[in-house]
């Protein structure tokens, strides 16, 4: 009885340590740059004619039509600030933007009453 109760702990801290480990993965969805925060994760893509955010909560999307979104983008000593509207399963902005590499990039995101805030630095 001991060595089943044993085997059974066992079988549960691997499952917990399975799940935990896949609970961190931060991979890019759609061929953006991910930054993981305390509240959710970030996904930017940026492309001279489009900017395009993701946001996802361990691994699963969020509701962007609920959040409201801005972009600063730092080229140098350029500043361009951008607003993102909700654009299917994404908060999006098209126009004309300077993204090269090096390009920093700050996100504020405001979903349910709080914001927060992402970095990304373009490659």
């Amino acid at each position: 009885m001991k060595l089943s109760l044993i085997l059974a702990s066992l079988t549960l801290v691997a499952a917990g340590a399975a799940f935990a480990a896949g609970e961190h993965e931060h991979n890019p969805m759609h061929g953006g740059i991910v930054v993981a925060g305390k509240a959710m994760d970030y996904e930017l893509i940026a492309k001279s004619d489009a900017l395009q955010l993701y946001l996802r909560d361990h691994g699963k999307p969020l509701d962007p039509s609920k959040a409201t979104a801005k972009l600063t983008l730092l080229v140098g000593t350029e500043k361009q600030e951008v607003e993102l509207k909700s654009v299917g399963d994404k908060l999006e902005a098209k126009g004309s933007f300077k993204v090269s590499a090096g390009t920093k990039v700050v996100a504020v995101v405001s979903l349910a009453g709080k914001s927060s805030t992402a970095r990304f630095v373009l490659k």
